[in-house]
């Protein structure tokens, strides 16, 4: 794969709030004790991702940023295998106190969940 296969630009973001609003509104959900990840499909050609890690629930920035990096990665690297689907990333708060690679196996459980999910609706 070569590096701008595998990179995250602008495109494949959620920038607008009203990009957000509408994932929001009507989306499928994927749950664990780490991630409420939501999806619903895009009218594009590729997904996009948007991180929602609330101060709220992850109080320190270190570990809001720890778990946006993973967030990213994972999806960066899953990005070719997906359908046009918009994605909202929610943490909770165990996920501030586990280690970068129980978040990467956590989240590309819900890729593939909702994936599929989605796959019905389009």
């Amino acid at each position: 794969m070569t590096q701008k296969a595998a990179s995250f630009p602008a495109q494949v973001r959620l920038r607008e709030p009203a990009e957000f609003k509408r994932v929001f509104a009507k989306a499928e959900r994927s749950s664990d004790k780490y991630f409420t990840i939501l999806a619903i499909v895009n009218e594009l050609d590729h997904p996009r991702l948007g991180l929602a890690i609330a101060k709220k629930n992850i109080r320190r920035a270190v570990d809001r940023n720890k778990i946006k990096r993973a967030a990213r990665e994972s999806f960066r690297l899953q990005q070719h295998d997906m359908t046009h689907i918009d994605l909202v990333v929610m943490a909770r708060r165990e996920a501030a106190a586990v280690d970068s690679k129980i978040l990467q196996a956590s989240l590309a459980k819900h890729w593939l969940k909702l994936i599929q999910r989605c796959a019905t609706f389009s």
